[in-house]
């Protein structure tokens, strides 16, 4: 039962009695595993592109901006970087007063490399009157540590990383925020020059972001001679979700029920709220020094390219089928289509008459598009590329995580060593139907895709409810095409020592 206090609090973050009773009922239903078609490869979901083919969508691209068309960068931007340091953490708060592990000693052993080295410098010389050098020299490790981590000086553990110096260019150092700032300058500048690029951020951090685009973002416009227009926004806390204890029941503190952030499923509204025809989304930390740029350029341009020709023709055959000038030679060349370019295939298809057939074809063509960069498997962490089953029987191209799997089954397991393919999040989305008009992103989740897990708080396990992932299921009903990109255009920095890697020393 909801008492007053509980009904408050709904309205205040703006759930609904009945979302909250959705999300009660889903911790006690659970989600279930999803029906798997096959990995997705070259020639059967993923698309390998030839040079020739590389240089006409990088073409198509150029014509998209030139003509008008209205894009977006789209950067999650919000977590903090604690995680990213988990190991020197450890190594803090451990009884090691000197580096141990590998991991510590490479960190220790490579100081000097890293982009925020006369920063951090600076934070010992003023805490202990002695730098990085004289510290270690002494045995004094966990005072370096403690100035990158804590508030007393650097605080990174504790800033996202969109604020951490994460590259030495020339004369300069540059954050992740910075390097998407120049990005958005290289393959996102309309035809009046403008750069659209939205990030999402956590409210007690936004102060800093503003203070960092205000002071860098003129030098940057000079230097790419465009207009900058940077917004921002925070994860709504209608998104959040209801925890409970181990029965299921709604976990209380100090009398109040307890919300949680709902993963980055949360930030569909965010999306949702843009205003543009085509969003890229993209992490925060895939980003690398202007020097080893070019490949991270040249392919956003290539998929983008590659949606907007899609585009073109969905939109193509959607006007044909409004206009009821077509025959059934037509039908079938858009089947063929749907069948290759987009890998919608359903087994019912060749039993429905003709005008149930055109109906399908407007129910699948005539939603959001989005084309995903793949990277080879290398062994890093992450989703991939799948054909799954849908709800209405067909099956589609799907980015998926291992915990949609039935691991109890030995095809699963086979399933996810057999990838070719894993999911760097590179995609790039066309938001717009083919009149022109905002798609409500919200009516194309598959909302039996979300992640129960387990949490402490206060010393108690309790449950916690993640929202269908942005680009997992929360894209699920998408028209989704997969595209072979290098594996040079990810560059991802989990560790604090990823940034001892060739890809972000410039």
């Amino acid at each position: 039962m909801l008492n007053t206090e509980d009904l408050k609090l709904l309205q205040s973050k703006g759930i609904s009695e009945e979302t909250l009773q959705e999300q009660l009922d889903a911790f006690k239903s659970g989600f279930p595993y999803l029906k798997i078609e096959a990995s997705a490869a070259v020639g059967n979901g993923i698309v390998k592109f030839t040079d020739e083919e590389v240089a006409q969508c990088s073409e198509e691209w150029d014509n998209f901006l030139t003509s008008g068309g209205v894009v977006e960068k789209f950067v999650p931007a919000s977590g903090a970087a604690s995680r990213m340091f988990k190991n020197m953490f450890e190594f803090m708060n451990g009884e090691n007063n000197e580096p141990t592990t590998d991991f510590e000693k490479k960190f220790f052993a490579e100081i000097e490399k890293f982009a925020f080295y006369d920063a951090l410098n600076a934070a010992c010389e003023k805490n202990h009157n002695k730098g990085i050098k004289a510290l270690t020299e002494e045995g004094n490790y966990k005072a370096v540590v403690e100035c990158m981590l804590k508030d007393c000086g650097l605080n990174y553990g504790f800033l996202p990383k969109a604020l951490l110096q994460f590259h030495k260019v020339e004369n300069e150092v540059h954050t992740p925020l910075e390097e998407h700032l120049e990005e958005g300058a290289q393959y996102a500048t309309d035809k009046d020059n403008n750069v659209n690029i939205h990030f999402t951020v956590s409210p007690e951090h936004k102060p800093e972001f503003e203070k960092l685009i205000n002071a860098k973002l003129p030098a940057f416009a000079e230097k790419w001679g465009v207009k900058y227009n940077v917004s921002m926004s925070e994860q709504k806390a209608s998104t959040d979700t209801v925890a409970v204890d181990m029965e299921n029941n709604p976990y209380r503190e100090d009398g109040k029920l307890l919300f949680r952030p709902a993963g980055h499923g949360a930030l569909l509204e965010n999306l949702n709220d843009i205003d543009a025809d085509v969003v890229f989304v993209k992490n925060i930390d895939n980003v690398v020094p202007s020097s080893l740029r070019a490949e991270t350029i040249k392919f956003k341009k290539v998929i983008g390219g590659y949606l907007v020709k899609v585009q073109k023709q969905i939109k193509a055959y959607l006007e044909q089928l409004e206009s009821g000038e077509y025959t059934i030679e037509d039908v079938r060349k858009m089947v063929a289509f749907l069948h290759s370019t987009l890998c919608v295939r359903h087994e019912d298809t060749k039993h429905l008459e003709d005008c149930e057939l055109v109906l399908y074809l407007k129910n699948k063509f005539n939603r959001p598009i989005r084309v995903c960069g793949m990277v080879k498997n290398d062994g890093e962490p992450g989703g991939g590329p799948y054909i799954a089953y849908n709800q209405d029987g067909s099956c589609s191209p799907q980015i998926l995580e291992s915990a949609q799997f039935d691991m109890s089954k030995p095809e699963s397991a086979e399933l996810i060593k057999s990838g070719t393919h894993f999911n760097p999040v590179d995609l790039v989305c066309y938001i717009k139907d083919y009149k022109g008009n905002k798609f409500n992103l919200k009516n194309y989740v598959d909302k039996q895709t979300g992640l129960i897990s387990e949490k402490s708080k206060s010393g108690t396990t309790i449950k916690a409810l993640e929202l269908p992932g942005l680009w997992n299921g929360s894209m699920s009903d998408w028209n989704t095409i997969f595209v072979d990109v290098p594996l040079a255009t990810f560059n991802p920095v989990k560790t604090v020592n990823d940034l001892l890697r060739a890809q972000h020393q410039g």
